[in-house]
């Protein structure tokens, strides 16, 4: 029982109940118990194999599930006297059970013996940082917490200090207080395979005289030293396997110089409004920017200009620069970069004897999808692509990913330190095949047609014949109670939860939709199902919100998961919900349910 204070000196009280088993559950329960009030483990069997999509599973596999529940839900010495019947109550318990039901299976299962360049490779941007670009401090943590959480690639911006004799990582030519390379390069090396066994791969934004580079070569060999890996020639044809690599530690620069221009903040039309948005507009009032509109409005602004960069020369004018790099800092760095100057078309031209990054900021993603798309997908069939957020983002926000997974960029550099739609996008990604921080890329992105044609992501393509439409069906909800105080959405009554969900992937496929809302309870049923056509599955995201109605105010964050549609398990699924930052809350999930046609 729940009571609340209304107009000062009147109360309500609202009864609290645990949500009974949805009818879906009542007729499995039934239909695989056969009628009966129990079920035994050879009809569990068969329901994970016919309902929850796991074919091998085995009758020793459902007495294992059985014993864990038990375990879970009775204390330890209840169930060890004898073996207590599993009925309709402990059913729907275990459906709801987050470690013993998830949507998403933990192992690594791509094939992960392809060069690098096959990969989407979870990245971040000015890892360093605890806040906002401007202003906040440098700190090894920012990287500790991204390592934990899987990302893959580390941004490091190196700058002398004061008196030239030292190195510091910093946001250059900003307020930001540095922090010691080599603290970061310690911490890199103490953390860097706690959460993935792949390669950690360390980008540098070089500042630095050819002396203090020298002295750079010297910590990260001396930090590092058999961790780290390094190819014998200048150059390399073709990216060794994220296999081969297990346990190593990669170096991606761009090629040195003592001083770099600063990088251009031109403002682009409308640029200046939407950054004064706040964090709070970003976290989740501000839906994530839609492909087709961005390509609509880079496809005009293609017909007054050419697609220019902002930045420095690749190639040839790199080598000349590099000549000055001392050499024992030159044959540390693996993956070696650039960026474009001139046309697009000839940035990204693919040179067969070697293998390159090649780094474009948002802005220049979307106009060189507007204009050279499928020399994009071409060349990131073999060289890495690294996109960057446009330097006016100063409060650390993000873009929409997916303009530059669907166009093949193995590096979509992201601000790990903010929070919103867009990085909830990024986390849920990175959930596939295991949460390693490496996801196979699809073959239609690795594949040339007969006349060397490629994916067009800007083709309505027809729904594909396999997983062609998913059927998401959302039961109910539970937890909030739990982890929230009892006045925490509405100080005069328990919550109104209403749900979105849809889809997140190539413009084709894009939706979001709105379940009822449900009064007063803090286990809401909503009991609704959703049909999702998909032309594009394999790059396609679940996502899903929970909020609460708010008839006064804007309405209250309560809860988000994003989930690879191509990497769910079918049937009746526990689906755990995160924070605003990407955290797990402790207890806040949904039942749902996932069929593919």
């Amino acid at each position: 029982m729940g009571t609340y204070t209304c107009c000062i000196c009147f109360t309500r009280k609202f009864r609290w109940s645990e949500a009974k088993p949805a009818e879906d559950e009542r007729e499995a329960f039934a239909t695989y118990a056969e009628g009966g009030a129990h079920m035994t483990a050879d009809q569990l069997r068969r329901f994970l194999a016919e309902v929850q999509g796991e074919a091998g599973a085995t009758a020793a596999d459902a007495e294992r599930v059985m014993e864990r529940f038990r375990q879970l839900r009775r204390p330890s010495h209840l169930s060890k006297l004898s073996k207590l019947p599993f009925t309709l109550d402990d059913f729907h318990h275990y459906l709801f059970s987050e470690e013993l039901n998830l949507p998403l299976q933990p192992q690594v299962h791509h094939d992960m013996t392809a060069p690098l360049s096959h990969y989407y490779i979870y990245t971040g941007h000015n890892s360093y940082l605890t806040g906002n670009q401007l202003s906040s401090d440098c700190s090894d943590l920012p990287i500790i917490r991204a390592l934990e959480k899987g990302v893959r690639v580390i941004e490091l911006d190196i700058w002398p200090n004061s008196v030239r004799d030292d190195i510091n990582v910093l946001h250059g030519r900003t307020l930001t207080s540095p922090v010691e390379l080599i603290r970061c390069l310690k911490s890199i090396k103490e953390h860097a395979f706690s959460a993935s066994p792949y390669p950690v791969i360390i980008t540098l934004e070089d500042h630095l005289t050819p002396d203090l580079q020298a002295k750079v070569a010297k910590m990260v060999m001396e930090t590092f030293g058999d961790m780290l890996y390094y190819p014998d020639s200048e150059s390399l044809k073709e990216f060794p396997s994220p296999e081969a690599l297990k346990h190593r530690i990669i170096i991606s620069t761009k090629p040195p110089k003592e001083y770099l221009e600063a990088k251009c903040l031109k403002e682009k039309d409308g640029d200046t409004q939407k950054e004064k948005d706040s964090n709070e507009d970003e976290a989740w009032g501000k839906e994530v920017s839609d492909i087709q509109t961005e390509f609509e409005l880079a496809d005009k602004i293609a017909q007054d200009e050419e697609v220019q960069d902002e930045g420095l020369a690749d190639d040839d004018d790199d080598q000349k620069e590099r000549q000055n790099a001392p050499p024992q800092y030159k044959r540390l760095i693996t993956i070696r970069a650039g960026k474009p100057k001139g046309h697009m078309s000839e940035a990204l031209k693919v040179d067969p004897e070697k293998v390159r990054r090649l780094s474009l900021s948002e802005q220049e993603l979307v106009k060189a999808a507007a204009t050279n798309g499928a020399d994009l997908i071409r060349f990131t069939q073999k060289n890495f692509l690294r996109i960057y957020p446009k330097g006016t983002r100063f409060n650390s926000s993000n873009y929409n990913p997916f303009i530059g997974w669907i166009h093949g960029a193995q590096m979509v550099a992201f601000n790990m330190q903010g929070y919103g739609r867009s990085l909830w996008l990024m986390h849920g990604f990175y959930k596939a095949n295991g949460g390693c921080g490496y996801i196979k890329k699809p073959d239609f992105l690795m594949k040339a047609g007969p006349n060397n044609e490629v994916f067009d992501p800007k083709a309505v393509l027809p729904v594909k014949k396999t997983l062609k439409v998913i059927i998401v069906k959302i039961y109910m909800g539970d937890g909030w109670r739990l982890d929230f105080s009892q006045t925490h959405f509405d100080a005069y009554s328990p919550p109104d939860f209403y749900t979105r969900v849809g889809i997140a992937g190539v413009p084709a496929d894009t939706v979001m939709k709105k379940t009822k809302t449900i009064e007063d309870n803090w286990t809401p049923v909503w009991d609704e199902e959703f049909t999702f056509p998909l032309t594009v599955p394999e790059l396609a995201l679940l996502r899903i919100e929970v909020h609460e109605y708010d008839m006064s105010e804007k309405d209250d964050f309560g809860g988000q998961a994003c989930i690879p549609v191509s990497e769910l398990r079918p049937g009746i699924r526990a689906v755990p919900l995160f924070d605003r930052k990407g955290n797990k809350f402790k207890s806040v999930k949904l039942l749902m349910r996932f069929v593919f046609v």
